[in-house]
């Protein structure tokens, strides 16, 4: 079953509110940044090769930061 973002409005509650409350439910959900990642065919080779880059980018952060804290 695929998760849709609702919210129940109430009878006071004015409409700007609640298109604010669906659009915060949406970002925290992911569905957005989902269907972009989806919107478009991604060969695996590159996906793997997008992956790698990014855990060599965390991984060189981590090292940077490490190497600062053992200076102070």
């Amino acid at each position: 079953m695929i998760p849709i973002a609702s919210i129940v409005i109430g009878d006071e509650e004015l409409l700007e509110k609640a298109i604010k409350r669906f659009k915060r439910q949406v970002e925290k959900e992911g569905i957005i940044r989902e269907w972009k990642k989806r919107e478009f065919y991604e060969k695996p080779s590159t996906i793997r090769n997008r992956k790698k880059k990014s855990m060599e980018r965390k991984r060189l952060k981590k090292l940077r930061k490490l190497g600062q804290m053992r200076s102070h």
